[in-house]
């Protein structure tokens, strides 16, 4: 597949990074990692209101902005790239996506305007604490009620659960196992019987929350039992949005790490030029590039709708995640001493890597995916 960024889509990416340039520096990073809710409502109402980038992939019928994968993949390239601490893959690509995926017409109509807006915070909540990423780890069951449906059980990991505004949440019924039996509900984020914990997690820059669920009621979101198709696709765009997400932390990393091998002296030279520094740049560039590649190739292929879009995701997740592990553990190594310091910023960005890396599965896990999906495993 052969691909390349407009010129379009080259000025949407400078705007987008002069915005978090000036919005999200690492002081600002530093100080909201330490909050409770994770983020800046006065910067997240900016964010939506002057640039659109929460509706930026939703229909313009649903007050989005009517664009693509590629260009929500250039936006969270940037977000990677300053570590934006914010819920937006939580209610942009999680929210978003499953809603277009599973939800019924007057239900897209109800919740994606107010989420494009930036008005309604949303995620997702598949994972539970078994740490599965697939359909077959759910257990957390919907009954039905004369009225609607009663959940039970607990999730886990969920983004920004603890403050989003509407949980959606994929339960089964009860009895069932498998992909049969799972359904896309909602539950308003004060539910009576809900309880939100938030977690202490490696990587404070993106808050994490685990859900216990009592009785809680909840409104059925799209058809009844017919979740699993809408999910494997939602998993897969959230696999292909991360993968973009961790690219731009890797190569904020890899610039970085060259500018500095370039002024460090050491023993009366740059230390960029001897020889085993040489190499570990060149390795981590080499892997970057490759990452890069694989993650704007599924973005397109999603946009397109390719048929082995799914195969490319699981590609992209894998390949990112591998490329940003090493960047920032190269990067550490030749920041020396002071790359393992506080005050140096590289330790984000290497726990921002080992939780994405974790997070919709590991590259084993989408190896072993990518297998199957192109028929070899």
């Amino acid at each position: 597949m052969r691909f390349s960024f407009s010129d379009e889509h080259e000025e949407f990416r400078r705007v987008v990074r002069r915005f978090l340039a000036d919005h999200s520096p690492p002081g600002e990073v530093r100080r909201l990692m330490e909050t409770g809710e994770g983020y800046d409502p006065a910067v997240w109402q900016r964010l939506s209101s002057e640039l659109g980038l929460p509706g930026i992939h939703i229909p313009e019928q649903y007050g989005g902005q009517g664009f693509g994968f590629v260009e929500l993949g250039i936006a969270l390239e940037e977000m990677g790239r300053s570590l934006l601490c914010a819920p937006y893959f939580a209610s942009a690509v999680l929210a978003a996506n499953a809603i277009q995926n599973a939800a019924t017409e007057p239900r897209k109509k109800e919740l994606l305007p107010e989420i494009a807006s930036g008005e309604r915070i949303a995620t997702v909540a598949f994972a539970e604490p078994s740490g599965g990423w697939d359909a077959a780890a759910i257990e957390l069951t919907a009954t039905a009620t004369g009225g609607g449906f009663r959940l039970d059980g607990t999730k886990s990991f969920v983004l920004d659960g603890h403050t989003a505004d509407t949980i959606i949440v994929v339960a089964r019924a009860p009895g069932s196992s498998g992909e049969d039996g799972l359904s896309f509900f909602t539950v308003a984020g004060d539910s009576r019987g809900l309880e939100r914990r938030l977690l202490s997690t490696v990587d404070a820059t993106r808050k994490q929350a685990r859900l216990e669920f009592a009785a809680v009621e909840a409104q059925l979101l799209g058809e009844l039992g017919r979740g699993a198709a809408a999910l494997s696709l939602t998993l897969a765009q959230a696999a292909i949005a991360l993968a973009n997400e961790m690219v731009g932390g890797a190569q904020l990393v890899l610039d970085a790490t060259v500018e500095y091998a370039k002024t460090r002296v050491q023993f009366g030279r740059q230390i960029g030029s001897f020889q085993a520094i040489k190499h570990k740049c060149a390795d981590m560039l080499l892997e970057v590039e490759q990452a890069k590649s694989a993650a704007y190739c599924a973005a397109s292929a999603m946009a397109d709708g390719a048929d082995d879009v799914l195969a490319l995701a699981s590609l992209a997740k894998a390949s990112a995640s591998d490329a940003y592990v090493l960047a920032v553990s190269e990067s550490i190594q030749i920041h020396g001493g002071v790359g393992f310091t506080w005050e140096n910023d590289t330790h984000l960005y290497y726990k921002r890597a080992r939780s994405s890396e974790a997070f919709l599965g590991s590259p084993d896990y989408h190896r072993e995916l990518l297998l199957q999906r192109w028929g070899i495993s």
